[in-house]
């Protein structure tokens, strides 16, 4: 019996984009008794997002591992209670609902007799990186190896997916450029009488496949005199009176309807990046690649789950949820992030999650980018074609920054 199948969670939902933790129904449920076995980083990760989140409803009984790897258990609030050749009479004593196992050396030391009885026998046994993925909504970049990337499950999509992905963009882009005909009317206007300059920002974005397009936005910004940060907390003094309310209600994003109309985009994916960034975020995030893998969107899971990101740690953040939405992808998972942007957008929140340990892994540096006007060919990243990674096209980042044009996204 494999590792994975050993782990599998025997109360794991049937459809994967509602596998995200839904609140655990706090009610008159009592929590969860859990115990880890084992101290990895994910394991230490995972403890963090249970005691942020009480809503998660879950009762941390203590932690099962050997010396010297326990140490690292001992400096937390949650008690060792014994070594892994006791976990048989650890499970007698406590009882527990659920244990997670994020053992790191587990070639003679995973106690597989053990948790495989306290399976057979009711307890839920879970990998830490299957139950980091269930209760986040996102994928633990640092953990992930190409071998769960390959032969794990999801990051599949099929043709049938795809064309109701495309079907549907169509059908909400086409209606909704009809109905929001009078307010996209009103928006020129009221940019064209606030400053002089372009309705519409264009600027160079990284499609499916690596193929580069043009985005379109409501301008939301004064003209730049020099190269400025692409950061959007550094240019917050450029933002327009106008465009501060347009971004606050998501509404300079409707033009990229007709984006979705052209092919460029879907409704839902990943958020489509300027191709000057592309090399610098190659280097820096763990499988970046794959995002070319999917058609951009006009909305994404990362969008409805976090904020705005303002350097390359809250990039590599998004990008967790970002490989969550590629495993995952399904109508189902769309729908959810349509409805979720529509309560953004009426609420006036950047996101739906609260901030809670949204720390990136140390190994990413932080780094300053600047926009650039250069562009990138389709062969520069790893699409949905299979094409080897290649970064020859890409803008030189050496110095970890890049110019900017005249506009800021």
């Amino acid at each position: 019996m494999s590792t994975t199948t050993l782990f599998a969670d025997v109360r794991r939902p049937r459809a994967r984009s509602t596998s995200v933790h839904r609140s655990r129904r706090l009610s008159l449920r009592r929590p969860e008794r859990t115990i880890f076995v084992g101290t990895s980083a994910i394991v230490r990760r995972l403890m963090s997002e249970m005691a942020a989140r009480p809503n998660l409803n879950y009762e941390i009984i203590g932690i099962v591992d050997d010396p010297p790897t326990a140490t690292e258990a001992l400096s937390s609030p949650y008690p060792r209670l014994g070594s892994l050749h006791q976990l048989a009479g650890i499970l007698e004593a406590t009882h527990p609902d659920r244990v997670i196992v994020g053992v790191t050396d587990r070639r003679g030391r995973l106690p597989v007799d053990e948790l495989l009885e306290a399976r057979v026998n009711g307890t839920a046994v879970e990998d830490a990186l299957t139950a980091y993925e269930r209760l986040t909504g996102k994928l633990a970049i640092e953990a992930l190896t190409p071998g769960t990337l390959v032969a794990g499950d999801g990051f599949h999509a099929s043709r049938t997916l795809r064309a109701a992905q495309r079907a549907l963009g169509i059908v909400v882009a086409a209606a909704g450029l009809m109905l929001f005909a009078p307010l996209l009317a009103l928006i020129a206007l009221a940019i064209k009488t606030e400053e002089s300059g372009p309705v519409l920002f264009r600027q160079t974005r990284l499609g499916p496949d690596g193929r580069p397009f043009d985005l379109l936005k409501f301008r939301t910004m004064y003209p730049a005199a020099q190269p400025t940060s692409e950061w959007a907390g550094d240019n917050v003094s450029r933002i327009t009176p106008i465009g501060r309310w347009l971004r606050k209600m998501r509404l300079d994003e409707l033009p990229q309807l007709i984006n979705v109309l052209r092919g460029d985009m879907n409704l839902v994916g990943p958020r489509p990046h300027p191709v000057c960034n592309v090399e610098l975020f190659l280097r820096h995030i763990p499988y970046y690649a794959l995002r070319a893998s999917v058609r951009p969107g006009l909305t994404g899971w990362a969008q409805v789950r976090y904020r705005y990101a303002n350097n390359l740690e809250e990039e590599t953040e998004k990008m967790r949820y970002d490989l969550y939405y590629i495993k995952h992808r399904s109508i189902c998972l769309d729908l959810r992030i349509l409805f979720a942007t529509a309560a953004i957008v009426l609420s006036g929140c950047r996101s739906l999650t609260p901030a809670v340990d949204r720390a990136a892994p140390a190994s990413v540096p932080s780094v300053r980018l600047e926009n650039s006007p250069r562009d990138v060919s389709s062969s520069a990243v790893l699409g949905a074609t299979g094409r080897r990674l290649s970064s020859r096209a890409l803008p030189s980042a050496d110095t970890g920054r890049l110019r900017n044009s005249p506009f800021r996204v």
